[in-house]
């Protein structure tokens, strides 16, 4: 009996080039448990947002094995992979990716109404308030800082129930004291709701924040250890 909640097994990535095939990932191996924060360190272009997007199913693998929640993504058709996030990834992006002509309720109600959950707006007005957003409910997108997008962004990526929070960067466009802010509650949401989160950075000290810290180099782990 195990509780990770994710196993790669020599999982490669080779996407196609004008110039030919490129390795992306180069034989990753793996394993976390349920309700840690796993930190993703590396130079740009190491595969850090490329292991995110393998984990989320958004990206096949070209050889390998990967467990995610209890599923083999191998096995998995589109449609399969679609259902699988719906019920177990929530995705939090550098750009927030928020939807301009859906206010902040809305967008957080999306995925809850995508799963056919009972009273999606309570829900989610709920998750707003829970990130200090309660008092800005019925505002969109271009209403909102840089801050009270990616709030809003963690707010719908907790409030579907997911088991696995992939945060890509979610700091990179905020500035220090806003960015310091963002990652106190995300942390906070994450240790409140026992969700296992993957933090992709380029800042070593905030990694180091994360129960394991994972470098990556060239498509490969070259690093993995627990933090102090």
């Amino acid at each position: 009996m195990t509780d990770n909640i994710l196993s790669l097994k020599d999982v490669t990535v080779t996407l196609q080039a004008s110039s030919g095939p490129v390795e992306i990932l180069r034989g990753i191996d793996l394993e976390a448990q349920a309700g840690k924060a796993l930190g993703i360190v590396g130079p740009s272009g190491s595969g850090k947002t490329t292991l995110l997007m393998v984990l989320a199913g958004l990206e096949n693998i070209n050889s390998g094995e990967i467990h995610v929640a209890g599923h083999d993504l191998t096995k998995l058709n589109e449609n399969q992979l679609a259902e699988f996030r719906r019920d177990n990834v929530g995705i939090i992006f550098q750009s927030f990716h928020l939807i301009p002509a859906m206010t902040a309720l809305e967008n957080v109600a999306v995925p809850l109404e995508f799963k056919g959950t009972k009273d999606a707006e309570k829900i989610a007005e709920q998750a707003l308030t829970r990130v200090g957003l309660g008092h800005r409910l019925t505002h969109y997108p271009a209403q909102l800082s840089g801050g009270e997008q990616q709030r809003v962004a963690i707010a719908r990526a907790v409030a579907a129930g997911a088991k696995i929070i992939l945060a890509d960067e979610p700091t990179g466009n905020l500035d220090t004291e806003t960015g310091d802010n963002i990652i106190k509650l995300l942390f906070d949401m994450q240790r409140e709701t026992g969700t296992t989160l993957f933090l992709v950075t380029h800042d070593i000290s905030l990694a180091q924040k994360c129960d394991m810290v994972c470098e990556v180099r060239d498509g490969k782990i070259s690093r993995l250890e627990k933090t102090p």
